[in-house]
């Protein structure tokens, strides 16, 4: 049974990942400091999986304490590297801080990974490498634009320096460029966790929805898409997940000679953001309140994934529809807006 360290464990994409890893025979351990996530997610993952999770509450900036999770774990054999800031619009605010938080907590890692001879490691990129393409699809062989914001910028210097790394480390990587991740976990048992106002899209329609927020916005009606709004690839998050679960199997089986490998994950359908509301008011049976804004600095304007590549080498078939991922992510909220011990956990992180 191979052991696998998933950084950002207690996160949205790394608890369905958890799951997904167990359910497939891996052994699992996260670290996550939880600074933007509540460990509590990890007794969702238990319920599921009928298996506790530890977790090490360690700042991957901190090199020492990183260092002393490998030391106590020598037999990893591979990595699945999550943990980052993700926010666009805060990335826009605070440069400086994505740049030093996902930055740095990458480079410890890779460290680790050198000092103890971890021989597989995958990367958690993103769509936003693209920037604004010329021509959607994009594939994996797209040239990358300007990144639209800095937390893109910190997806392409990471894809960059794993790139390098494992041009003269032992090291085999695969990068997966992820593009809208939705949806919670068919148990309802784990899902979006959002600190605050939501960035994402989806947790803001469901918490208007609920009535936590007063009403949402969308950002622009005027770009050259079908409906003027931002058009995304919006892809379940479960799919997402065994997608990594994939990619270790892949990389397990040597069925790739190539030091680092790049995979798109997206659904290969374009949904804009007005079409998305559209698809939650039709499973919710609800009129969602929301309004049209300004543009948002950083936005992209429309991208999906070609995700061809993916499904042909890793085998990775698309299981969920948009309107699984909207009737999730709905149930997922009523959960969390009953569960008051959540909900709490929510507001004290707010205040």
């Amino acid at each position: 049974m191979s052991k696998i360290l998933v950084t950002g464990g207690c996160g949205y994409i790394g608890s369905h990942t958890l799951v997904d890893l167990v359910e497939n025979g891996f052994e699992v351990i996260s670290v996550d400091n939880n600074s933007r996530s509540s460990a509590r997610i990890l007794e969702g993952v238990e319920k599921i999986t009928g298996q506790k999770i530890k977790n090490y509450k360690v700042d991957l900036c901190n090199f020492d304490d990183t260092f002393a999770i490998f030391q106590e774990n020598d037999d990893i054999t591979g990595i699945i590297h999550f943990a980052a800031y993700k926010s666009v619009s805060e990335s826009v605010a605070q440069p400086i801080m994505y740049f030093e938080n996902n930055l740095v907590s990458l480079l410890n890692l890779l460290k680790c990974v050198q000092e103890f001879k971890i021989p597989y490691f995958v990367f958690s990129s993103s769509c936003t490498v693209y920037g604004n393409p010329d021509v959607i699809p994009v594939t994996e062989s797209t040239p990358p634009k300007p990144a639209e914001s800095p937390y893109g910028y910190t997806k392409q210097m990471g894809e960059q320096i794993i790139s390098e790394f494992a041009k003269v480390h032992p090291t085999q990587c695969i990068l997966l460029r992820y593009f809208n991740p939705v949806g919670a976990h068919p148990s309802i048992q784990i899902g979006e966790l959002p600190i605050g106002r939501p960035a994402n899209l989806v947790p803001a329609i469901t918490q208007t929805a609920i009535g936590k927020l007063p009403q949402m916005t969308v950002y622009g009606n005027d770009y050259d898409t079908r409906d003027g709004s931002c058009l995304r690839d919006f892809i379940h998050v479960s799919d997402i997940a065994h997608a990594h679960t994939l990619s270790l199997q892949y990389l397990l089986n040597g069925k790739t000679l190539k030091f680092c490998e790049v995979f798109n994950l997206g659904s290969g359908n374009g949904v804009t953001v007005l079409e998305a509301i559209r698809a939650f008011e039709k499973v919710s049976k609800m009129a969602l309140n929301y309004c049209i804004g300004p543009r948002r600095p950083g936005d992209v304007i429309a991208i999906y994934a070609d995700n061809k590549h993916a499904v042909q080498e890793l085998g990775w078939e698309i299981r969920y529809s948009l309107d699984d991922m909207m009737e999730t992510a709905w149930k997922w909220e009523i959960r969390i807006h009953e569960d008051e011990a959540l909900f709490h956990i929510q507001d004290a992180k707010l205040n």
